[in-house]
């Protein structure tokens, strides 16, 4: 049984910065790709960043590049989501997903359908 879950996230305001952390369990030789969506209110949710299994390449939603920065521990399995220059557009809720085996689908557009196990969900409110 696969478990994801996360922690992090809160309120903060413009300029501000927030971090959040991630764990997934019960991938077989503890190896998954990672990675952050996030989903504001009305809105479809997107893709933030993602992470290969072995942390070796990354990717980022084009406007969060350069002030989002992903990483992982591998022997934990764990992924975390430092944010920095927080903007109000940031402001949604944020799940993160995992892909179990030891590549990821793709390295240049996430995809929900790419990822088999979410997590609950935590809220980033960034306000003006």
């Amino acid at each position: 049984q696969v478990q994801v879950v996360e922690s992090g996230g809160g309120s903060v305001q413009a300029g501000g910065s927030l971090g959040l952390s991630c764990v997934a369990s019960g991938y077989t030789n503890s190896r998954s790709c990672m990675g952050w969506f996030r989903q504001a209110p009305g809105k479809e949710r997107e893709g933030v960043a993602l992470i290969a299994p072995d942390g070796s390449r990354t990717y980022y939603l084009d406007s969060v590049e350069g002030r989002f920065t992903i990483s992982r521990d591998s022997a934990k399995n764990a992924v975390y989501l430092q944010m920095n220059s927080l903007e109000p557009e940031d402001t949604a809720m944020y799940f993160c997903a995992a892909r179990g085996g030891p590549y990821c689908a793709s390295y240049r557009v996430m995809r929900r359908a790419d990822f088999d196990s979410w997590g609950q969900g935590t809220q980033v409110t960034v306000s003006s």
